[in-house]
C-alpha cells in the first residue's frame, strides 16, 4: 500500500511542477516582462526555459510511468479504471506530443536566433512556444481537475 502511495504523490508532484510552472510562466511571467526590451526580455526567456525545460522532462517521463504503474499495478489494467483515467490518460499523451515538438521544433530554433542575436526570429519562435504552452497548460489544467474529481463522477 505504501507503494502506491508513493507512486501517486510522484505522479501528483511531476504534474505540479509541470503545470505549475506553465502557469507560473504564462500568467505571471509573460505579462511580468512585457516591457523589457526585446534582447533583454528573449535572454530572460531563454534562461527561464534552460531552468524550467529539464523539470518538464523529467515530469514527462515520470507522469506516464507512475500513470502506467497505477493502472496496470493497481488496478489491473486501462479496463478497469474509470472514464476519468481514459480522459487523463489522453490528455497526457498530447500534452507530452506537444512539449516534445515544441522543445524539438520552435525551442530549438528560438536558441538558435538567441546565440546569433536574432532578435525578430527569436521573438517569431517565442510566439509559436507561448501558443503550445497555453494549449498545454489548458490541457493540464483540464487534465488536474478531471484527475482530482474524477472519482467522484
Amino acid at each position: 500500500m505504501w507503494t502506491t502511495a508513493l507512486i501517486v504523490a510522484l505522479h501528483t508532484l511531476a504534474a505540479i511542477v509541470w503545470v505549475g510552472g506553465a502557469f507560473f510562466a504564462y500568467v505571471a511571467l509573460r505579462p511580468s516582462i512585457a516591457p523589457l526590451e526585446p534582447p533583454q526580455r528573449l535572454a530572460l526567456w531563454r534562461r527561464t526555459f534552460d531552468h524550467f525545460f529539464p523539470w518538464v522532462w523529467i515530469a514527462v517521463l515520470a507522469l506516464p510511468m507512475t500513470g502506467f504503474a497505477l493502472v496496470i499495478g493497481t488496478f489491473g489494467g486501462f479496463a478497469n479504471v474509470g472514464s476519468h483515467i481514459h480522459i487523463m490518460n489522453g490528455f497526457g499523451m498530447v500534452m507530452i506530443f506537444l512539449f516534445v515538438v515544441l522543445y524539438g521544433g520552435p525551442y530549438k530554433g528560438f536558441t538558435d536566433a538567441i546565440d546569433k542575436e536574432d532578435w525578430p526570429i527569436a521573438a517569431a519562435k517565442l510566439k509559436t512556444i507561448r501558443r503550445i504552452v497555453a494549449v498545454n497548460l489548458t490541457l493540464g489544467l483540464i487534465t488536474s481537475a478531471v484527475g482530482a474529481s474524477g472519482r467522484f463522477w
